[in-house]
């Protein structure tokens, strides 16, 4: 067979590149340790490698996770300590102040400085920031200051229940942080007791503000407990003369336990047992504007009517509520008529006070504002007052009042460790050495010492978890460090490079690839032009 000498250049040059193409890639490893440099090397070697590459890097993750929620641990465990030491030392001033025959006047104001201190100390602490500038106790809402107040204006958590979870392993979450709510605030009180605070609605300007509050008859609070208060401004001419005022009202029922009292900043106010002074410049209320269906006058109107022998009924409505009244005398004029609507005899007057509505000579009133319906009457009737009685007539007229700011006392069986330094501060502030005041400060020493032996238990019940939640990082720190070994010397065995074969191969393939080239030269001198 005969071999052209295109056909043996284009071999040469085939064998020789495949040749060429093995040592790059030798090259190729042995520059970059890797034996693999492409799927293509090794398909199933290939996919092995990118699932623990993507594993360790998982790891790596995990692992940062693990030195954050350490880290916020770590914080929020040495605060937590931090208050633990405070309430310690507050029991101690406890115990101190429980000694009113020995303590003088002075002894006692420099009592209540101390604990002022400490309740600065405290608001510090419990708005504790991390790392990140979020607050550790705020719950979700790590970006606002969870405590704020003063114990002239009352102390308000405004953080939630919210606790960070951080991912440490494929099944593993772990808390990061605790709410304020559960270490400080929501701390079993030893009697019961109010939380105090103005609306967050309010519009006032200086606003309206509600200080912390505190039970002076507990006999007197408990038989109100479990209800709330709700304190209201009404409108400035509800009072003579006028001037600011509010009424008290029973939240769930609306029952007025203080109706129109007058409104001094600064004042004490004592409410069923309960204790509390408020500042600032309320807005007032609008005072309601009366419904009202006024008589025809008398000249348009038929007089007499009697009633008297066959008696007629007629309905008025309000807001929903009904009463059916009675016309059962002579009437000859509108005085007349006011007369029978006030009557006790017939119950009339009884209905009107249901409905809360008002009747004189001039027609029918609904002080409070709310529309009045007069319906279900006869021919006579409309003849009588002038009004559409048969086919039904409202009023329009009516405005209700409007509610200027509100402020609230609510009932509890919590009280927050601030709260309860603030309460006790102010009992040594206001003893005088009268009876009155050295009860008051023995019942509020006895207090302080319960609630705050409940605030350690609690603070101790929180750093208890963060304890088993620390062994619980370190556990899994561990495991990850095993992990991570074992994945990367699997990786090691698949992806790295054998320097001593491959050196072996590099050697083998740069002979082969001498010995194609110089075969090549002496094959391709072998023509028939060199014979000649």
């Amino acid at each position: 067979m005969r071999i052209s000498s295109l056909e043996i250049f284009n071999i040469a040059t085939n064998s020789i590149a495949k040749v060429n193409e093995g040592l790059v890639q030798t090259q190729e490893q042995m520059s970059t340790g890797r034996r693999v440099l492409t799927p293509a090397d090794d398909p199933v070697a290939a996919t092995k490698i990118m699932q623990l590459t993507e594993e360790i890097a998982s790891i790596k993750q995990y692992q940062n996770n693990i030195n954050i929620a350490e880290n916020n641990l770590f914080l929020e465990e040495s605060t937590l300590n931090s208050v633990s030491n405070l309430v310690q030392r507050v029991q101690e001033l406890a115990v101190q102040a429980a000694n009113t025959a020995t303590l003088s006047l002075n002894e006692y104001q420099v009592l209540a400085t101390e604990v002022d201190a400490r309740i600065d100390e405290l608001l510090n602490l419990v708005n504790t920031k991390n790392a990140n500038g979020d607050y550790i106790f705020g719950g979700f809402k790590s970006t606002q200051e969870p405590f704020t107040g003063s114990p002239l204006t009352g102390f308000r958590y405004n953080g939630d229940d919210g606790q960070q979870f951080i991912k440490v392993a494929n099944n593993t979450t772990v808390a990061a942080t605790d709410s304020g709510k559960r270490a400080f605030v929501d701390i079993e009180s030893s009697t019961n007791t109010v939380n105090t605070y103005a609306s967050s609605a309010n519009t006032s300007n200086p606003p309206l503000e509600m200080g912390i509050g505190r039970v002076v008859d507990q006999l007197a609070y408990d038989r109100f407990y479990p209800e709330d208060i709700v304190i209201t401004f009404n409108a400035d001419s509800n009072i003579s003369p006028p001037g600011k005022n509010f009424t008290a009202t029973e939240r769930s029922t609306d029952r007025v336990i203080l109706e129109n009292e007058p409104y001094i900043a600064g004042r004490e106010y004592i409410i069923n047992g309960v204790s509390f002074r408020m500042t600032g410049s309320p807005v007032s209320g609008i005072a309601a504007t009366p419904a009202t269906r006024i008589f025809g006058s008398e000249a348009s109107l038929s007089f007499p009517q009697d009633f008297f022998t066959t008696p007629e009924s007629f309905t008025m409505s309000v807001k929903g509520k009904s009463e059916t009244f009675i016309l059962d005398a002579l009437i000859n004029s509108t005085a007349d008529l006011s007369t029978v609507l006030n009557d006790t005899a017939n119950g009339n007057a009884q209905k009107l006070t249901r409905l809360g509505l008002t009747v004189d000579a001039q027609g029918i009133q609904m002080p409070d504002g709310l529309n009045l319906t007069v319906s279900n009457g006869s021919a006579t009737i409309d003849d009588v007052m002038g009004l559409d009685t048969q086919n039904g007539s409202t009023s329009t007229n009516g405005v209700q009042a409007q509610a200027g700011d509100r402020s609230f006392i609510d009932s509890s069986k919590k009280q927050d460790i601030i709260t309860t330094f603030a309460r006790f501060a102010e009992a040594m502030r206001e003893y005088d050495g009268e009876t009155a005041t050295r009860e008051n400060l023995s019942d509020t020493v006895a207090q302080t010492l319960d609630n705050l032996a409940n605030a350690q238990t609690s603070i101790l019940d929180v750093t208890s978890t963060i304890g088993a939640r620390m062994n619980t990082l370190t556990s899994t720190r561990e495991l990850h460090f095993d992990s991570e070994v074992v994945n990367k010397e699997v990786l090691s065995d698949l992806r790295d490079l054998d320097y001593a074969e491959a050196a072996t191969r590099l050697s083998q393939q740069s002979l082969i690839l001498q010995a194609a080239q110089q075969s090549f030269i002496r094959v391709s001198q072998l023509t028939l032009f060199s014979q000649l």
